[in-house]
């Protein structure tokens, strides 16, 4: 996962039809490109944590993930913008860190700690209820959803019990799949907050910002966790270096830096597919590469599930406004 977008430059003005960005006849080929990089890489961003996470403990790996990316993308805003571009004041700073530790520290960190004893297949199809969360934190602030989205969220529910009913009868372990299931409510609220409260202007600091310190926040987690007690780094396998090393470069920088472009470049109801496309990346990729399995809940559940979503971002186009989908983990 990655920190969700503060401001999208360069999109239509507000009182702009949701199509004022050219239509899919007119977009280019580096949009589909990009598009394609948002699709695979975030959906394979579950089968990496995964990997990583077999011989390295979950919170202390989920922080040096985004402490490592968080520094990266300042450095490579340093260099192209100078100390301006990473200027914020307090405000956006108090802001950045509340958004940093609600979406990285709370949503990826109990996502990290849930693939521990949960398929990465299915903790993507878990994840892919945030949308529907979001619905009903907008409504809870006045924002009244519209019928075809309340039997979106009514769908997502449904699709969620058919997921969760491995671990009731014990298929699966019922925490892990808890734990997945807060970390999608943390991530929605830290969401929330991002489109409410003042962000840095500069997309890129904001998400740097964001990453540093939620990163710090599981690094301190898993110490407190006490995660560093017999921790041997000479004891980590090759495969979970690189597939952290994946996760800080193309999981968090590459992937972020498609999605940024994407949501300047491309309709936002495009962008948003990347929502119900994530988790069939993730669930094949966990089936051909770690051999999980694909059994009748996880198939039923995850397609009521994708539908719920795709009915919640099928009512931008309708309404014309901005899907109501947080950017990807």
């Amino acid at each position: 996962m990655t920190a969700p977008v503060s401001r999208t430059p360069g999109k239509a003005p507000a009182d702009a039809p949701a199509d004022a960005l050219p239509g899919p006849a007119g977009l280019g080929g580096a949009v589909w490109l990009a598009l394609a990089v948002v699709y695979v890489v975030w959906g394979s961003t579950y089968l990496a944590i995964r990997i990583a996470l077999e011989t390295m403990p979950s919170f202390l790996s989920a922080g040096a993930r985004f402490v490592v990316a968080g520094l990266l993308l300042a450095g490579l805003v340093l260099f192209r913008h100078g100390r301006a571009g990473l200027r914020v004041d307090r405000r956006q700073l108090g802001s950045s860190a509340l958004v940093g530790l609600l979406l990285l520290t709370g949503g990826n960190g109990l996502v990290v700690l849930g693939e521990n004893s949960v398929p990465s297949g299915l903790a993507a199809l878990l994840v892919a209820a945030v949308p529907l969360w979001m619905v009903l934190l907008t409504a809870a602030g006045g924002d009244r959803p519209k019928p075809v989205e309340l039997a979106g969220v009514l769908l997502g529910l449904v699709g969620l019990a058919v997921l969760s009913a491995p671990a009731i009868g014990g298929d699966i372990a019922p925490g892990g799949v808890l734990v997945i299931i807060c970390a999608t409510l943390t991530w929605a609220a830290g969401s929330f907050a991002a489109k409410r409260i003042p962000m840095p202007g500069n997309v890129f600091a904001g998400s740097a910002y964001q990453m540093i310190v939620g990163g710090s926040g599981s690094l301190l987690i898993g110490l407190a966790r006490g995660e560093q007690h017999g921790l041997d780094l000479g004891a980590v396998s090759t495969r979970s270096w690189l597939a952290l090393g994946y996760l800080v470069v193309v999981g968090s920088l590459v992937g972020f830096t498609a999605y940024a472009w994407l949501l300047q470049s491309a309709p936002l109801t495009l962008v948003a597919t990347y929502a119900y496309v994530n988790p069939v990346v993730a669930v094949l990729l966990g089936y051909l590469v770690l051999a999980e399995p694909l059994t009748g809940p996880t198939l039923v559940g995850g397609a009521i599930v994708v539908i719920g979503v795709c009915l919640v971002v099928s009512v931008s186009r309708l309404s014309g406004r901005a899907p109501r989908t947080p950017s990807r983990r």
